[in-house]
């Protein structure tokens, strides 16, 4: 493995780690959020809830192969880092939004800079070895289980 191997790879685990964490935060704040913006009770919060994460994963599919092709032309690298700064952007409006479209707003912008994940996998395929390859893309797993384990954590302290 050559120098900038490791390097790449603890920029993958670290990008994929803050991106699922920033995804489990979400999680246990999300419903008293939507309650305190929208004024709705419980039931009205989940149809929320369930809208902003359908607009999340809509927009992620539809995106993945176009940041896909981003990274083919300008580098794995750059797309992570504006995959990771779009989803700073859709935090901030989580946590300073005045309505729940604004909410929508950074779903959608998440959304679109979550589609990481295909950038990840193709980044870690361009520094594997073959044989190494497949223990590679367990890192990738190893930053989902981490992330969702560390965010909730973080969401449930902070966000109560």
């Amino acid at each position: 493995m050559s120098p900038k191997r490791p390097a790449a790879l603890a920029f993958i685990f670290v990008t994929i780690l803050l991106d699922v964490i920033g995804l489990g935060v979400i999680i246990p704040v999300l419903p008293a959020l939507i309650e305190q913006l929208t004024g709705e009770g419980v039931s009205e919060a989940a149809r929320y809830a369930g809208g902003l994460s359908f607009a999340y994963a809509a927009v992620q599919f539809l995106f993945a192969p176009v940041v896909g092709g981003l990274s083919d032309r300008f580098g794995r690298r750059p797309v992570l880092l504006a995959s990771l700064f779009g989803l700073g952007c859709d935090y901030i409006f989580l946590a300073l939004a005045p309505s729940i479209a604004w909410l929508f707003v950074g779903r959608i912008i998440a959304g679109i800079t979550g589609a990481s994940f295909t950038t990840a996998t193709a980044y870690i395929a361009d520094v594997s070895a073959p044989e190494k390859r497949a223990q590679n893309f367990g890192l990738v797993g190893a930053a989902f289980g981490l992330g969702f384990i560390i965010g909730p954590v973080l969401g449930g302290v902070f966000g109560g």
